[in-house]
Parts: C-alpha cells; sequence; structure tokens
C-alpha cells in the first residue's frame, strides 16, 4: 500500500494535476476571504468555507478522473492486479494519495484564521472546526470521485459524471423543492432510482439475473408499501434529497455547531464509496 502511495504522489507532483488543484481551491478560498473578510470586514472566516464549497464541483473531478480510468486506458491496472498487495490496499493508496494533496494547499488555509485574528475578533473554535468539517467533506467527496473513475477509462467521462454529481448534491435541497411530494410522486421517483440502481448492479457484476432480480423485489416492495400505507410517501423524496446532502450537513458547522451526526455520515459515505471502487476492480480482476 505505501509503493501505491507513493507512486501516485509522484504522478501528481510530477505533473500539472497537484499543482492545479492546489491553485484552483486557494484562488477560491482567497475570493471568499477577500469578499467576506476583507470588503465586508466579516470576522467569520467559516462563512469564506461556506462560499468556496462549490470549488468541489470542479476541483474534485479534475483530481479524481484518472486515478483508475487511465490505468484502465492504459492497460496498466494488469499490473496491479499482480502485485503481492490485494485491491483494498490498492485503492487505499490511492485515496491516501488524494488526500495527501488535498491537505497541502487545506494547511495553507490553516493560517487565514490566525492571520485575520490579528486584525480583529477571530472565534479560532468555529473557524478550525469548519476547516475540519471543510477537510471530511472534502474527502467523501474524493472518494466518490474514486469510484466515479473506477466505472470508466474516458477520463472526460469520468470527470463529466463527477461535475453532474457533485452539482446535483449541492443543488439536491433546492432542487427538492421542485420535486414533486405528493405520495405517487415520490412512488414513481422511487422506482427509478431503483432501475438505476439495478442497472449500476448490472454494470458491476455483469449480471442480469441478480440485477433485474434485486430490482424487482426493491419495486414490489415499494408498490407493498405504498398501496398499503401511500401516506408514508408524502413528502419522502424531497426529504431523502435534503438527507443525503452532503453540503447542507456542513453548513452545520459553519453556524458554529460541531455535529458528530455529520462527520459520522461522512466517514460512512467515505466507506461506502471505496469499498464499490475495490468491488469495482475485483470484477474486472475476474473478468
Amino acid at each position: 500500500m505505501i509503493a501505491v502511495l507513493k507512486h501516485e504522489l509522484r504522478l501528481y507532483f510530477h505533473s500539472l494535476t497537484a499543482y492545479v488543484f492546489g491553485a484552483f481551491l486557494l484562488v477560491f478560498v482567497g475570493i471568499g476571504a477577500m469578499m467576506y473578510n476583507i470588503q465586508a470586514a466579516v470576522s467569520n472566516f467559516e462563512y469564506v468555507l461556506s462560499f468556496s464549497c462549490l470549488v468541489f464541483v470542479v476541483i474534485v473531478p479534475i483530481l479524481t478522473m484518472r486515478v483508475i480510468a487511465e490505468e484502465r486506458r492504459q492497460k496498466t491496472d494488469q499490473l496491479l492486479y499482480s502485485l503481492p498487495i490485494t485491491t483494498t490496499q490498492v485503492i487505499v493508496g490511492k485515496y491516501l494519495a488524494l488526500l495527501a494533496v488535498y491537505l497541502i494547499p487545506l494547511a495553507i488555509i490553516c493560517l487565514y484564521p490566525l492571520i485575520f485574528a490579528q486584525f480583529g475578533d477571530v472565534y479560532l473554535p468555529t473557524s478550525y472546526g469548519s476547516i475540519a468539517a471543510f477537510f471530511i467533506l472534502g474527502a467523501a467527496l474524493i472518494a466518490l470521485g474514486v469510484f466515479i473513475s473506477s466505472l470508466t477509462e474516458n477520463q472526460g467521462f469520468a470527470a463529466g459524471i463527477g461535475v453532474a454529481v457533485i452539482l446535483f448534491n449541492y443543488y439536491s435541497v433546492s432542487l427538492s423543492e421542485y420535486v414533486s411530494s405528493t405520495a405517487f410522486g415520490s412512488f414513481a421517483v422511487l422506482c427509478v432510482f431503483v432501475v438505476i440502481l439495478a442497472a449500476v448492479i448490472n454494470h458491476l457484476t455483469k449480471n442480469e439475473n441478480l440485477a433485474y432480480g434485486i430490482g424487482l423485489v426493491l419495486i414490489a416492495g415499494l408498490a407493498a408499501l405504498y398501496f398499503v400505507d401511500s401516506t408514508k410517501f408524502a413528502g419522502l423524496v424531497p426529504n431523502i434529497m435534503t438527507k443525503l446532502s452532503l453540503f447542507e450537513r456542513f453548513y452545520t458547522f459553519v453556524n458554529g455547531v460541531f455535529d458528530m451526526t455529520a462527520i459520522v455520515y461522512y466517514l460512512t459515505v467515505i466507506a461506502f464509496f471505496l469499498f464499490l471502487s475495490v468491488q469495482s476492480l475485483e470484477k474486472r480482476r475476474y473478468n
């Protein structure tokens, strides 16, 4: 795993990837600091991070698009399978390298509250609590990017899908206001999600019977619940969209509350998408 980590770090710092990622993040946070802390004379550095969340839509796909997709395109993923390490160690090694690249500009950002505190009253516990939440939010999105990269050998396609998924998650709370809150509307949307899930399972396992079986069982279960008590579906999809928003949970930290349930949620998301990435590589190994 350490060998994979060192190899990935050399690749990132011998190319422009790490530098472009760091530059985008620092420039965006710098713009936010200028708008909130300097121009508007606001002492709350956490507002800068709230504004800077949107940068993840761009920088995470840039950072993660090649992590596995490039290996598949160049067929060097076959070499990974011959190494005396497990697929889990390969994914974890690559993921830790991405976190290291992410931590470097974030370490520079950690100096900002101390600098601003020299010129005004900055509440450092809230500022650094928000920075910690900003890190783990980025870590969760990077895990999502790794999984998307594992599904294709086209870097551009991986980046495009990553931008779309992260952008959807960013605006999911706003979009939930336009989603039907009726019981039947929620039932229909959930059925569509089940079909998408079945398609993903089919892609990962290449087992149509398994994918169709899971899809039919889930749709049948949803239909049974709907006919038994349809009132439970009223407003269900908008509520799910709000609960699944990674960014909405981050705003809790910006408001000065260190929410441990959000931390657990982020860690769960990281573990879930890394697990899916391992399964995606394992599927390719056996194919």
